[in-house]
């Protein structure tokens, strides 16, 4: 892994040179290795936050984390072509519009002692901004290359805080082209539902359950590229014990087994559909 500019890495894309790098600012990381039409993205995987902010916020260490997606980058590692997050959504949310991207408050608790400063605001904006650049830049080579594309949109979500039963699985669909996509959108769930789980856990999933797929990252690739599919997917956080900071490493290494295999036949099937 080599730390790039991002107008290095966006000109490394138009070259469809293959690399693996971490930008200038340590925000987010982009692995290539080969270019083809699917992309993995895991923005909420990040759990930086900088130290200058540490003072003036009100959140724990562990506050952050609970509402942080860890791991999810961990279980689409393998695949050819992976960016992530490594800040926290309490600095600036990533899967947010840029004016909504910075939390004043988060999960009905005030975020900061005092409001930030201006420079603060806009440090962690340009972060946000260099991102979508270069999933601009990405998405329109990969559409250029192959006709159409779709992204794996990794999540987590806190089960237990929830009052009723919930699936290990939900996919969000209400801004995508449910009409279009609605094969690509039912084989995935049917995918998921049929992971391989240790220690006695069951499989479920479903779609517009718990969540709906109204992130930002989803809305930004949908409303700029009309032949990609996002498809926003939650996993509930069974691969830890989120009330005790716990992570269950065989848990997050069967998914990740099972979509080295499974999530690759799944694109080049949504490829072979929608290609001219």
């Amino acid at each position: 892994m080599e730390k790039l500019s991002v107008e290095e890495i966006i000109r490394k894309i138009h070259a469809e040179e293959v690399f693996e790098a971490v930008s200038e600012a340590y925000s987010f990381t982009l692995k290539i290795t080969d270019y083809v039409p699917y992309v993995c993205a895991a923005v909420h995987d990040g759990h930086q936050f900088r130290k200058e902010l540490w003072d003036n916020c009100l959140h724990s260490e562990y506050d952050r984390w609970y509402e942080e997606d860890p791991c999810t980058k961990d279980m689409i590692a393998f695949h050819p072509i992976v960016i992530s997050g490594l800040d926290s959504r309490f600095e600036y949310d990533l899967n947010r519009a840029p004016e909504d991207a910075i939390y004043e408050d988060a999960w009905g608790k005030q975020l900061w002692k005092t409001p930030l400063e201006e420079q603060m605001r806009a440090k962690s904006l340009q972060k946000h901004t260099d991102f979508y650049k270069v999933v601009r830049t990405l998405i329109q080579k990969l559409e250029e290359k192959f006709e159409t594309c779709i992204v794996y949109d990794m999540h987590s979500y806190n089960w237990q805080r929830w009052e009723r039963e919930v699936p290990v699985w939900n996919i969000g669909t209400t801004n995508i082209d449910q009409t279009r996509f609605s094969e690509s959108i039912e084989s995935w769930r049917a995918i998921l539902e049929k992971t391989p789980l240790p220690n006695g856990l069951q499989s479920t999933a479903k779609i517009n359950d718990t969540f709906q797929g109204n992130g930002y990252f989803l809305k930004f690739i949908t409303q700029n590229f009309k032949n990609t599919l996002v498809l926003a997917t939650e996993i509930a956080k069974i691969y830890g014990d989120e009330l005790k900071q716990i992570i269950y490493p065989e848990v997050v290494f069967a998914v990740k087994n099972y979509f080295e295999v499974m999530l690759k036949e799944h694109a080049l099937s949504f490829y072979a559909k929608h290609k001219s």
